[in-house]
């Protein structure tokens, strides 16, 4: 069975996280899958609405970390940019439900969808500086925006957890809701919104993101930049060493 399940019923496109004994972490080939759905679903008039879901117990653990390190994104045709630039220019309306942890990319992709609704279990988390490493998929640019500078800082500068609540606060999360309970409600509003007008959603949306697409896929792109000049450093090597090593990464010498 596949990593990525694609349904597609009532208008909306279902992509659902299907690697749970590995805490849903998304490997090179699952960021080629999802990128494919959505560049398929961006051209199917049948699609008006992509729904991209998890589990009630886990949404995503970010990267599979093994897969990462055997092969790293390091050209703007990989898997993951694709993805990433898929999901950023997205013409039509994206929601998200998200239960348990989303590490990583499971909580940047989030800033790219138009609606989000996270189980009351959400635990929400960017910790790209424990890795050595820099921020992607534009949150440097976004969460500074969204969350404002101090908040944002606390964010991407501890790397700690922040739950579905404090997602709420800052406006990352539409709702929060029982984890039980929270694909069925995200569903129900991707299904609203399929039975909506498709051009006047689309430009809707393109509307709101004019200003500010043509600096979220530039920020994008530096950080890409610097992501992969930071994955060869020494702080990156000696946090995914400890990492495969099951130890405290020792950051005193880097």
């Amino acid at each position: 069975m596949s990593d990525i399940l694609v349904h597609v019923e009532a208008g909306v496109m279902t992509l659902t996280f299907n690697r749970l004994d590995k805490k849903n972490s998304i490997t090179s080939a699952m960021y080629a899958a999802l990128a494919d759905a959505l560049s398929k679903a961006a051209e199917d008039g049948a699609v008006r609405a992509v729904l991209i879901q998890g589990d009630a117990t886990i949404f995503s653990a970010g990267n599979d970390i093994g897969d990462f390190l055997n092969a790293p994104a390091s050209t703007p045709e990989s898997p993951v940019f694709r993805f990433l630039h898929g999901i950023a220019s997205f013409p039509k309306p994206l929601v998200a439900a998200v239960c348990g942890p989303a590490v990583g990319i499971g909580t940047t992709m989030l800033f790219h969808c138009d609606l989000v609704y996270a189980g009351d279990n959400a635990a929400f988390s960017m910790p790209f500086v424990n890795l050595g490493l820099c921020p992607e998929a534009a949150s440097s640019l976004l969460v500074p925006q969204m969350f404002g500078y101090h908040r944002a800082a606390e964010a991407l500068l501890l790397g700690e957890p922040f739950m579905a609540e404090a997602a709420l606060e800052v406006g990352l999360v539409n709702r929060v809701v029982p984890p039980t309970e929270a694909n069925s409600i995200a569903q129900a509003q991707a299904r609203k919104l399929a039975a909506k007008p498709l051009s006047a959603l689309i430009e809707t949306k393109r509307l709101m993101k004019k200003a500010q697409q043509p600096a979220v896929l530039e920020r994008m792109d530096e950080e890409g930049q610097c992501f992969g000049r930071m994955l060869r450093e020494p702080a990156a090597k000696e946090a995914f060493t400890a990492f495969m090593e099951k130890r405290k990464p020792d950051f005193s010498k880097v």
